[in-house]
């Protein structure tokens, strides 16, 4: 016969692993977002995207890279908020557009588009885009169309594929089904004497 207080000990340590199991079926989803950018100009590449972490105010993180989906009923707060609540170290997952060059005077741009649904209990899009030669503005308006049109699509939205952006962000917004779209963006130009020029736009979740 067992003894009473080792059957004890075996129940419970059955218990914790039962919580543990339960504890990593439980899957991560994000309730806040907030939206950050950065320049960093170094002589050596790695070292000019840490610097455009600083800027950004998020190089004390550990980041993980996601993909595209903005979480149904995630809040988006400002970025002196979502800065403050950062803890060092912490794996913080985020979505980031990225460029670099080295090359003097050459145009580097990187933006994050974000589409939100009428519906909160919906999905949304964030979309990344990086480009070189384009504007600031050419290339924020570019990233968020790319979001407001995956969400378009997996709405049901029937739009012109050809028409300019200005036309189809009014049949998005008409349809009654997207509620919001915007674009954060950074772009800079190529150091003049040849130092690695890197831009970042980030998503971060919270």
């Amino acid at each position: 016969m067992k003894n009473p207080a080792k059957i004890v000990m075996e129940c419970r340590f059955s218990r914790t692993l039962m919580k543990r199991e339960d504890a990593l079926r439980i899957m991560y989803v994000p309730t806040r977002i907030f939206f950050t950018k950065g320049v960093g100009i170094h002589k050596d590449r790695l070292a000019s995207f840490e610097l455009a972490l600083r800027k950004a105010g998020i190089e004390r993180c550990n980041l993980v890279y996601v993909s595209s989906i903005f979480t149904p009923k995630c809040r988006e707060i400002s970025t002196a908020q979502g800065l403050q609540e950062l803890k060092s170290g912490g794996i913080t997952y985020c979505v980031m557009a990225r460029n670099e060059t080295n090359e003097p005077n050459r145009l580097v741009s990187a933006a994050i588009g974000l589409a939100l649904p009428q519906d909160v209990a919906e999905y949304g899009y964030l979309s990344e885009h990086h480009a070189f030669g384009e504007t600031k503005e050419k290339t924020g308006e570019y990233a968020e169309d790319l979001a407001a049109t995956m969400l378009a699509t997996t709405l049901g939205i029937e739009f012109d594929v050809n028409a300019a952006w200005s036309e189809r962000e009014q049949t998005y917004k008409a349809s009654g089904k997207i509620i919001k779209t915007k674009h954060t963006c950074q772009s800079a130009e190529g150091d003049k004497n040849g130092l690695w020029t890197t831009v970042i736009a980030v998503a971060m979740y919270l």
